[in-house]
């Protein structure tokens, strides 16, 4: 008898081990022992800490109420412990977001249907905070090859959104250079940067899990406008207020030519921009 139940006792014991660690998020770090300062505030708002240079640049998160005043939620807000397995699941050096937060900051409800094109993309374009953008390589071993890259955008603020993309950019990025060599790029967001996707448990790459590519022209922005893109920017990625003048930070956007989506089986929507410029994300 004790070797017929002998099996399923040790199951039981690891079926109870297992029900003490929870992993709250899919979004996550492993970060090693070396990297942890002793007596460090092992809380999730500091863990951020943990994963940049010693050189402290990008060290310090700073709250959207010291650029645009009070009013404005920071949308890279994190949520605190909010019990003792939470401490031990911190204490394992696996540092877990919550992405609900986030993604409430950038707008409420869900995605359009997906029969309506023009206001997907809009959604998509909205809702994102960064995207993917493609240029053609002036670095010495890749000339002339595509390159990607990532990009904070913005194309409004959360209640005035525009269409249009806006960047804050340096001279030191080998993207800038790209284009000061040729300005044309492609800008991809894809729709599982927020919840919708896991809650419906589609894969990235499946077609019901939208695709947005933004093909244009990028430029500087014009004067009269970068009020309107430092409040677009700035509102959504508080912490760039901050960056260092001597990197000489500037606005740019993306001139629109081409609006490429797929958010369905059975191919692609080419989207005409009078369209895109009409639709409203909600």
């Amino acid at each position: 008898m004790r070797s017929r139940f002998f099996p399923l006792a040790v199951l039981a014991n690891v079926l109870c081990l297992c029900q003490s660690y929870t992993l709250r998020s899919s979004v996550s770090w492993v970060v090693s022992s070396n990297d942890v300062v002793e007596d460090a505030d092992l809380s999730e708002e500091v863990a951020p800490a943990l994963l940049v240079d010693s050189a402290g640049l990008w060290k310090q998160a700073y709250p959207s109420s010291n650029v645009l005043g009070s009013s404005v939620e920071s949308p890279g807000e994190l949520e605190k412990p909010e019990s003792d397995d939470d401490v031990a699941q911190l204490s394992s050096r696996l540092f877990s977001y919550r992405l609900e937060k986030v993604k409430k900051s950038a707008g409420s409800g869900s995605p359009p249907p997906h029969q309506e094109t023009a206001r997907t993309a809009r959604y998509i374009a909205h809702t994102s905070d960064w995207g993917h953008l493609a240029t053609i390589s002036t670095q010495d071993k890749i000339k002339g090859l595509p390159f990607g890259n990532i990009f904070s955008v913005s194309d409004g603020p959360l209640d005035n959104s525009t269409g249009v993309m806006y960047f804050y950019v340096t001279p030191m990025d080998n993207t800038v250079s790209d284009l000061k060599s040729n300005p044309y790029a492609s800008l991809t967001f894809s729709e599982a940067e927020g919840e919708f996707c896991r809650q419906m448990v589609y894969d990235p790459e499946d077609p019901r899990c939208a695709r947005l590519t933004l093909t244009g022209k990028m430029v500087s922005v014009a004067t009269e406008e970068l009020m309107f893109a430092k409040e677009a920017v700035f509102s959504r990625h508080p912490v760039m207020a901050k960056w260092p003048v001597g990197h000489k930070w500037f606005f740019m956007k993306l001139e629109l030519i081409q609006v490429w989506l797929q958010d369905w089986v059975g191919g692609i929507s080419l989207i005409p921009l009078e369209d895109y410029f009409k639709a409203t994300p909600f």
